[in-house]
């Protein structure tokens, strides 16, 4: 039951992402691939990884990811910034332009969220918190 409750919402959420993100997708100069379109998500969902970091998380090589982000940068969705901590690598940074293509779904999640602050209590919503907290530190363990 739990599992079933857990996959609904994912799936909820997903469809309701590629919905928006493929709403978006055109075809004409400029605009992502579905591919491309991907890439960045996982970009900023690494948090600002090094190209090591994203060709290896998502499974290519690194001149293949090196390709990649150069067509994101070229098309205004990323940027390379130097690595405070080592200045010989880059962190791969979202710009604006990807915050505006990806982030029409937050107010739906925040509308949902705000619905469930007024129907539970504080402290359920804090325990619901700390389960969901631990199932996705279990999941991106594995």
């Amino acid at each position: 039951m739990l599992l079933d409750s857990i996959e609904e919402v994912l799936e909820s959420y997903r469809l309701n992402k590629y919905r928006s993100l493929f709403s978006q997708i055109k075809e004409r100069p400029g605009s992502l691939s579905a591919t491309e379109a991907f890439c960045v998500d996982v970009i900023k969902l690494l948090d600002q990884p090094t190209i090591k970091q994203f060709s290896d998380f998502i499974g290519i090589s690194q001149s293949n990811a090196t390709y990649k982000i150069n067509s994101l940068i070229q098309k205004g969705y990323i940027t390379k910034e130097v690595s405070a901590d080592d200045r010989r690598e880059y962190r791969l940074v979202t710009l604006e332009k990807y915050h505006r293509y990806f982030d029409a779904d937050d107010a739906n999640l925040a509308h949902a969220v705000k619905q469930l602050e007024e129907k539970y209590s504080p402290e359920e919503l804090a325990r619901v918190a700390d389960v969901l907290h631990e199932l996705s530190r279990d999941l991106f363990d594995t």
